[in-house]
């Protein structure tokens, strides 16, 4: 299923977006807040492999983001998965390549994964963890509607239930 925004496409990803997801990894920056395998090469390979091919459930998982204007050039990802792959929450997250950052391609990609979630799947709510050293995300959060919801130090769960996504009065 193939979602679309004014600026952006969002296809499920797959195995062809391997490599640009492993080459957006390396960017400085980019992985700083997120726990994962990124020293070893073989290990981070493995982990987004994995990520690309396990089921999550209908309707979840991670979608490539790429500009109407250019549709071939990778940007990032977002996604609705379980949170940590297990659950029960689920989560809504975004990476995207530092040349991307500040444009608000993030909340534009996450407010499509929202609609599609709240409307289509009609699911009852989202978290987002996020290191609290992450501004950047934490403003995506915030931008797409989420609350704080709970903080252990390091990381911050925001949250957002439908009832706010349906009070919200841009979209």
């Amino acid at each position: 299923m193939i979602l679309e925004t004014e600026r952006l496409w969002l296809r499920p990803r797959t195995l062809d977006d391997l490599e640009d997801c492993f080459a957006m990894d390396r960017e400085p920056g980019v992985t700083d807040f997120v726990h994962g395998p990124w020293a070893d090469e073989t290990e981070h390979r493995a982990f987004i492999h994995d990520r690309i091919t396990m089921d999550y459930g209908p309707g979840l998982g991670y979608w490539s983001l790429f500009l109407k204007t250019e549709p071939d050039r990778f940007i990032g990802w977002v996604l609705l998965i379980p949170e940590d792959a297990v659950g029960p929450e689920i989560e809504i997250g975004w990476r995207l390549k530092p040349a991307f950052w500040g444009r608000g391609y993030a909340s534009e990609a996450a407010n499509a994964l929202l609609a599609h979630g709240f409307e289509k799947m009609k699911l009852p709510g989202f978290i987002a963890c996020i290191d609290a050293r992450n501004i950047g995300s934490l403003a995506v959060a915030r931008k797409i509607g989420m609350c704080p919801h709970k903080d252990d130090n390091d990381i911050v769960q925001y949250a957002i239930t439908a009832d706010d996504f349906a009070k919200r009065p841009h979209r």
